[in-house]
């Protein structure tokens, strides 16, 4: 079933039936001011953080998704009330009109019922900490309407989302809210000096009829969000909550002639009355709103622009132009903070999972990217691994590690991850590639735990880590575990994701190492990269590269075992690290097809755990073909889309493109669940009942594995210092696509011609009329605007 579509010109996802198998949201704000809203006007706000920084509730695990961002409208003469958005009043849809746009950074709900049409317009202002809710009324009637319309929040009573959930014999007794003159204030621990917060739900655009500051007397006895009492009776009572649970509703009494519409603005915020006063006064300058979307369009769009594509395929324009991008940097900005599923009580970034992020975004912006490498780098210790869980107040040069009782304290982290630091090396080879910032190497970041290096040392720190923490058979120890939370291999087990990542890292250092001229640390990784070789020589069984190896020395993966013989990963990475030989890649590449690929994906493994797990095979408690237990794990779908491009089999990296693509299930939405154009974390495989159906919404490394493996992959830009490689892998069935992309500052309009339907392969590349040599494009041959054309062949 279809519940909307794509609106590609206007880069917006357009919902036109609210009664979603999900909520389906969007993201709105910075990391200053997060906001998240659903299709039908449900989500939550917060400061800087979801745990700490909560301004609004919501309840999570529920498909009522409740509550959110609310404006009701009651018809004064029949006494009839519906909400601006479908929910929470939920009025019968033969009835009730809507259609909901999400954007980039911004929503507009619309809807229509009983002749009484609105528009409701929520954001975050560029740069500011508060949101802005504009509701258009218009009165499609040919009588004039006497009306009244009441915004609706509800405030936490504290900004730690667990003491206001939980900790209710203190939480309920320190909030209270005062009306003044066109806004709710509500204070928390109004008496202290130290721990005094504020915030503001205020309105202009027509005089504040009443107001209500009590949820109990908002709502009533006995009754939910969708038949408040204080709606259904007409009148908000002027109370104030006083030890009880606060909320923020206006009402405002109109009256609309035929044809007329008026405009409310609701603001909302965390600012003492003073300032909110000045910030409401702002927005009664008319067009002010109009404005400030348009530059958040202005600001997205043009970061979107820097790489477009027009394929035969709208899944693949809609998701590479729009949709994934836009969700690289809400997973660049939020981590894993905040969402309808992720609480907001993660009180850091995941090192792995933030460094991973940073490479979706680096086409697009590399020297945003840049930053956050920086930061990821701060957040390496001397020793050369990472911070298992990088705080929001990370404090570089001055933290603890899980060296350190305090922090395995603090953050629960009690060990060093085996491929933290290893994901540095594939994200700053993107960053390098795609900015030609070779004095990058040489600048010189803190190290977590004090002292400093260059770049350069940071990166052959992270090789030592590896090489100090070899098992028995020379490859990385597993530690306390590798990119699979769910396997543990024992701190000595070794596990060959991380032997073929540190392959791939071997590789990139000596080609800086060639770069700097450092000789000796050449001969050095000649000889321990030959070591790991002939050590991953050993680890290939028949069709496949095993999983690893146990610390009592039993193989996980073997092609014999009973369960859990074929495992995703390993295959991907034995091709992305280029140690497979050619014969190798095709055995492991079409056992992944044959074995692990589904109409929904590739599974992460098969068979799943369920009788013969061993006790570092945390997976078996998930049921069968669910999450890491046989599930098609999103992430890695960008991985073997990548795998299978590098290879040269466009049809296959398309069809596993097409398999896991969100845009790819939009007709069949009910399957899918969530969002249709998010990628989620996993997909239940073929044991489950509901096979196709999709988890854990949005905030997922996923978003950027699978831009990595189209943009790198099938659409073949692979930059480096010098220049770009153009090596598209693409169906057969394609006659071509065009690229447009903004490369070190300078625009490329590339024409990918495929004349003899071929998946892989360049005959000829010209730039501004001159032909090449190669599918090189050396970047001191590029013009400030250039026309390249590809042949395939």
């Amino acid at each position: 079933m279809k519940y909307g579509y794509f609106d590609l010109e206007n880069k917006e996802y357009v919902i036109t039936k609210p009664d979603t198998p999900a909520s389906w949201v969007n993201y709105l704000g910075s990391p200053e001011y997060g906001a998240i809203i659903s299709n039908n006007a449900a989500g939550y706000s917060f400061v800087k953080s979801g745990a700490n920084g909560r301004i609004t509730r919501f309840r999570f695990n529920s498909m009522m998704a409740l509550p959110g961002r609310y404006i009701y409208i009651r018809d004064n003469e029949t006494c009839d009330y519906w909400s601006a958005s479908w929910q929470p009043v939920g009025k019968p849809l033969d009835k009730y009109k809507s259609e909901c746009r999400h954007g980039t950074a911004y929503t507009v709900i619309s809807s229509e019922y009983e002749k009484i049409a609105a528009e409701t317009t929520y954001y975050v202002p560029q740069g500011k900490t508060y949101e802005v809710w504009r509701t258009k009324i218009t009165n499609n009637d040919t009588k004039s309407r006497k009306l009244s319309v009441f915004g609706f929040t509800e405030f936490t009573n504290e900004d730690n989302y667990e003491q206001d959930q939980v900790n209710l014999q203190y939480s309920l007794f320190i909030s209270q809210t005062k009306f003044e003159e066109n806004r709710i204030i509500q204070t928390i621990s109004e008496n202290s000096k130290k721990d005094r917060t504020d915030r503001f739900f205020g309105m202009v655009g027509a005089e504040v009829t009443a107001a209500c500051g009590n949820f109990d007397n908002f709502i009533g006895s006995y009754r939910t969000y969708s038949n408040p009492v204080a709606v259904e009776n007409g009148r908000l009572d002027n109370s104030m909550n006083y030890n009880s649970n606060s909320c923020g509703a206006l009402q405002s009494d109109i009256t609309l002639e035929a044809g007329q519409t008026t405009e409310l603005i609701y603001i909302l915020g965390r600012r003492k009355s003073e300032e909110a006063a000045v910030i409401l006064n702002e927005y009664k300058e008319q067009g002010k709103v109009d404005r400030e979307v348009e530059e958040l369009k202005n600001y997205w769009h043009s970061t979107l622009d820097r790489f477009q594509v027009n394929t035969p395929s709208e899944e693949f324009n809609n998701m590479i132009n729009v949709w994934n991008a836009f969700q690289c940097f809400i997973t660049f900005i939020w981590s894993r903070a905040a969402s309808f599923v992720y609480c907001g009580l993660r009180n850091g970034y995941g090192y792995r999972d933030t460094v991973q992020d940073i490479q979706g975004i680096i086409h697009l912006d590399p020297e945003m990217a840049a930053e956050k490498i920086r930061f990821m780098l701060s957040a390496q210790v001397d020793n050369g691994g990472g911070l298992p869980l990088v705080k929001f107040t990370h404090n570089a040069g001055h933290e603890n590690t899980p060296d350190d009782p305090e922090y395995v304290k603090e953050t629960g982290h009690p060990s060093y991850r085996a491929d933290d630091a290893l994901w540095l090396f594939p994200t700053i080879v993107k960053y390098l590639g795609e900015s030609g910032n070779k004095a990058f190497l040489d600048e010189v970041i803190v190290y977590a735990n004090g002292g400093e290096a260059t770049v350069y040392e940071h990166l052959k720190n992270a090789i030592r880590f590896s090489m100090e923490r070899l098992g028995a058979h020379s490859m990385p120890a597993g530690l306390h575990a590798d990119w699979n939370d769910c396997l543990r291999l024992g701190a000595k087990g070794e596990s060959t994701f991380v032997a073929f990542q540190l392959y791939y890292a071997m590789s990139v250092i000596k080609e800086m190492a060639i770069l700097k001229g450092d000789g000796d640390y050449i001969s050095y990784i000649d000889k321990v990269q030959g070591e790991l070789s002939a050590a991953l020589d050993k680890c290939w069984d028949e069709d496949r590269f095993i999983r690893g190896i146990r610390e009592d020395g039993v193989i996980v993966g073997a092609k014999n075992d009973s369960e859990a013989n074929m495992w995703l990963n390993p295959q991907s990475w034995s091709v992305i690290s280029r140690f497979a030989s050619d014969k190798q890649a095709e055995k492991a590449l079409d056992s992944v097809h044959e074995i692990l690929n589904t109409p929904y994906g590739a599974k992460l493994l098969d068979p799943p755990y369920k009788k013969h797990y061993f006790d570092g095979a945390l997976m078996h408690i998930f049921n069968d073909d669910t999450k890491e237990n046989g599930g098609i794990f999103s992430q890695s779908q960008g991985w073997i889309i990548l795998a299978e491009a590098l290879a040269g089999h466009g049809n296959r990296a398309f069809e596993y493109f097409m398999e896991s693509s969100p845009a790819a299930m939009n007709d069949k939405a009910e399957i899918r669940v969530i969002e249709p154009y998010a990628h989620g974390q996993f997909t239940e495989s073929k044991a489950s009942p509901f096979e196709g159906r999709s988890h854990v919404h949005w905030l997922t490394g996923t978003a950027s594995t699978v831009m990595v493996g189209c943009v790198e992959g099938i659409c073949g830009m692979r930059p480096d210092l010098e220049g770009l490689v153009i090596a598209p892998s693409i169906p057969s069935e394609w006659d071509g696509f065009t690229i447009e992309k903004n490369f070190r500052g300078k625009q490329l309009s590339i024409d990918i011609q495929n004349p003899n339907h071929v998946q892989s392969g360049v005959s000829e590349i010209t730039l501004n009329g001159e032909k090449l040599e190669d599918n090189y494009v050396p970047a001191e041959k590029l013009a400030d605007v250039n026309k390249i054309t590809v042949i395939m062949g």
